[in-house]
């Protein structure tokens, strides 16, 4: 099994703890402008193979940290597909 499958099998318990309304805030999440920024430019450098050991460290956190927000925002919607009422 992948790690994002290990990771969606972890997370299916939160599902069970969403409202629409915080899952409408979940699926609504981005990354603020500095930080997409950053996340920005050390895909650049990765792209090019030229991040730092200290910086290949702190772009792979944010990719985790991605996965991680991905699978939320995915458990999100799927609940709002399934429990949103018409109009709201």
């Amino acid at each position: 099994m992948t790690t994002i499958g290990y990771l969606d099998r972890f997370l299916e318990p939160v599902t069970d703890a969403l409202t629409p309304r915080v899952a409408r805030k979940i699926a609504g999440l981005r990354a603020d402008a500095q930080t997409q920024a950053r996340v920005d430019k050390l895909a650049a450098k990765a792209n090019l193979g030229e991040l730092t050991p200290e910086e290949d460290a702190e772009y792979k956190a944010y990719v985790e940290a991605a996965d991680i927000m991905g699978i939320l925002q995915s458990k999100a919607r799927r609940f709002l597909g399934k429990h949103s009422l018409p109009n709201g």
